[in-house]
């Protein structure tokens, strides 16, 4: 007979004792189960004592979390976690430098332990702590020549028991003082060969950063791109997404008017060719979260976009106006017009009027109305300035060849430009927060310093050769931006490494293939909408769904690494699951405002429901694994599995399964309706009677 629900059977250890197996009833208080533990050892002053997992996260075993012990689990009876902290702050102060290392290594690894760390801080640990790296450590730098190996690991779990009691939220970063900053923003410099220092610097200035304002600009006065860049140029992939994390957070956190001149700077110190050179190109594969702060360093390069792009032209702005007088002097002047040019006013307007024309914009008599419109505002005409100074030769070649055309088939480049310039800025999502869970970045974007633009004069060329195989006219103008848009979207999925290679992959990807493509797909979804087919997927579905049940259950055996959002670690029984709620009805999507805004947080957020009031929150690491999840949890419910991925999966499976019934039927048209069955015959002398 199984033992009860709430009886769990473990293993109990004591230094110096005989492990003690027993059984435990979650139902009794924790102080009662511990007295017992203590009774069987002798142990007087229970109170002093708790329990702790033997593994290798040595946590405590609290009210809260108890319900995470499991049969067959290994606990440890040591001193309670106030008691601990009590001990470890007085020994973390000791005269004795092995005793004190001793004390801050044992501190590092303890305050992983949310109940730990809280008696810890109530103990004033933090301010203990940030002493100890304020001047404490100054005190052993005389013996630091002597003593170098110690006294860097003295520093190393300081710096590693800090940032693992800050990461669990208790403390606000906004108490820290000055002279905390200039110490933790030098040792990015004095320990740039301790890798375990300089890690975790680089970790407490990004908090620093993103947690408050205030400290955002005293980092931002003691610590400098031109300090930062050389850890790029290191083969440590940690160090440099550390490095390139706090360069992100002071690129986030800098006001509207800093961000250009600190892009500015940026580009000085030639970040885009070191990250290219030093990580996107070195021997060694990307790992996640180095991909993720490379998509969050081009969202917010991009972002530097949003300005011109929101900026309406303004008609009576003579400089702006100079621009639009230069791209047509580019394409119809060999040489510029001599200011004492002969003729009348009106006749150089008409013949300006009619060069306009050609030039394809819409308001042939005063094209600055055209970029009145946002986005793209100003930012197509910047555009279409650089593509004609910096690629003049097909430039002209795109403007005489449609303006010479008189049948209808003219591409208008400046429609289409500004046109294309907001697609794109659509697909780059120019203007929206990083996602933080995103790790989508490209690495063609970080082989060129103008990047953007240099993506748009490959897009208005193959959006002019588009045209011209289409043979589209004006009143195709939407359906050409639709291929044009697929044809981008498809290049780009393959992430070309190089602008070359992207512009090689659209060479490939042709109005033709494009209805090739179309078609292929067309054909694999009308092949199976006949009766008898969708008759056999009816019969079939069933299996297949339970089929995709079990594969996502599987998955959530194996489990995700998920973000932390939160220091509380616990578990939750299946059964005590009450809900799965997604997206904006998430509890942590209502607490956090400035996750609200981001699209792509809201579609990854989900949050386990239990008990009256407990939650367990998370945002998904891709679409994958948020339909992974919410697929395998509503499957544990009873409930349906609603996903896009199990309709992708589920249209997959269901169609391999089909071909593979009808291989004996190929090139066999399979009727819409059965065959009659036919008339009994008048007698049945044919048949053969074998007995």
């Amino acid at each position: 007979m199984p033992p009860p629900a709430d009886i769990v059977k473990v293993a109990i250890e004591w230094p110096g004792a005989f492990p003690k197996l027993m059984e435990i009833d979650q139902k009794k208080p924790l102080s009662s189960i511990i007295k017992e533990v203590c009774d069987g050892w002798s142990l007087a002053n229970h109170d002093q004592f708790a329990l702790q997992h033997a593994d290798s996260s040595n946590f405590y075993i609290t009210e809260k979390n108890r319900n995470e012990i499991k049969n067959g689990a290994i606990l440890r009876l040591t001193t309670s976690p106030a008691q601990n902290a009590q001990q470890l702050h007085e020994r973390i102060q000791s005269s004795s430098m092995d005793a004190k290392l001793e004390a801050l290594k044992d501190l590092a690894n303890y305050s992983r332990d949310v109940t730990f760390a809280q008696e810890f801080i109530n103990l004033d640990g933090i301010s203990l702590l940030t002493q100890m790296v304020e001047s404490g450590t100054e005190r052993y730098q005389k013996l630091q020549k002597i003593m170098k190996p110690c006294f860097g690991d003295m520093l190393s779990f300081t710096l590693t028991a800090f940032v693992e009691l800050m990461d669990h939220g208790i403390v606000s970063w906004d108490t820290f003082s000055v002279a905390f900053i200039k110490k933790i923003a030098s040792y990015v410099n004095k320990f740039a060969s301790d890798i375990s220092i300089l890690q975790r610097s680089l970790a407490i200035l990004e908090s620093m950063v993103l947690n408050s304002h205030d400290l955002y600009q005293k980092v931002a006065q003691e610590i400098t791109i031109g300090q930062l860049i050389p850890h790029l140029q290191g083969t440590d992939q940690e160090i440099q997404t550390y490095t390139i994390a706090v360069i992100n957070a002071l690129f986030l956190k800098a006001p509207d008017d800093k961000r250009q001149e600190m892009a500015n700077i940026l580009a000085q110190k030639q970040l885009r060719s070191i990250i290219l050179t030093h990580v996107i190109r070195a021997q060694r594969a990307i790992n996640n979260e180095m991909a993720h702060q490379l998509y969050v360093l081009q969202v917010l390069t991009f972002n530097l976009l949003e300005d011109r792009m929101m900026t309406k032209m303004d008609p009576q702005d003579q400089a702006q106006r100079d621009i639009i007088f230069e791209l047509r002097r580019i394409a119809f002047d060999a040489e510029s017009e001599p200011n004492n040019s002969s003729g009348s006013i009106e006749k150089r307007k008409s013949m300006y009027t009619r060069d306009y024309k050609k030039l394809g914009f819409i308001n042939h008599v005063n094209p600055a109305m055209d970029f009145t419109q946002t986005p793209p505002g100003m930012l197509a005409l910047d555009n279409m300035l650089y593509f004609a100074k910096h690629h003049q030769d097909a430039y002209i070649r795109i403007v005489l060849e449609n303006s010479s055309r008189e049948d209808k088939h003219e591409c208008p480049f400046g429609r289409s430009s500004i046109e294309l310039t907001k697609m794109l800025c659509e697909i780059l999502k120019v203007g929206e927060l990083p996602s933080e869970t995103c790790n989508d970045f490209h690495p063609m974007f970080f082989t060129h310093d103008r990047s953007f633009e240099e993506f748009f004069c490959i897009c208005i060329q193959l959006l002019n050769k588009t045209w011209k195989e289409m043979r589209a006219t004006s009143e195709d103008f939407n359906k050409v931006m639709q291929v044009v848009k697929e044809q981008i979207m498809r290049a780009l999925t393959t992430k070309p490494s190089s602008l070359d290679q992207f512009k090689s992959k659209l060479q490939n990807l042709s109005y033709t293939e494009i209805l090739k493509i179309r078609q292929s797909e067309r054909m694999n979804q009308e092949d199976f909408q006949s009766r008898p087919i969708l008759e056999l997927k009816e019969k079939i579905q069933p299996e297949i769904l339970e089929l995709i049940k079990q594969q996502r259950l599987n998955r959530l055996v194996e489990g995700t690494c998920f973000r932390k959002l939160n220091s509380r670690r616990r578990q939750v029984p299946v059964a005590d699951i009450k809900a799965v709620v997604t997206g904006k009805d998430c509890p942590h999507m209502k607490e956090k405002g400035a996750l609200k805004q981001n699209k792509e947080v809201l579609e990854l957020a989900f949050s386990i429901l239990y008990d009256s009031s407990g939650q367990l929150n998370f945002i998904a690491p891709d679409k994958h694994e948020y339909c992974v999840w919410t697929d395998g949890l509503n499957a544990l419910l009873g409930k349906d599995m609603l996903s896009d991925l199990t309709r992708n999966d589920l249209d997959t499976l269901l169609s391999m399964e089909i071909k593979l019934r009808l291989l004996d039927l190929e090139n066999i048209q399979i009727p819409d309706a059965p065959p009659p069955i036919p008339k009994e015959p008048s007698n049945y002398d044919f048949v053969y009677d074998c007995n």
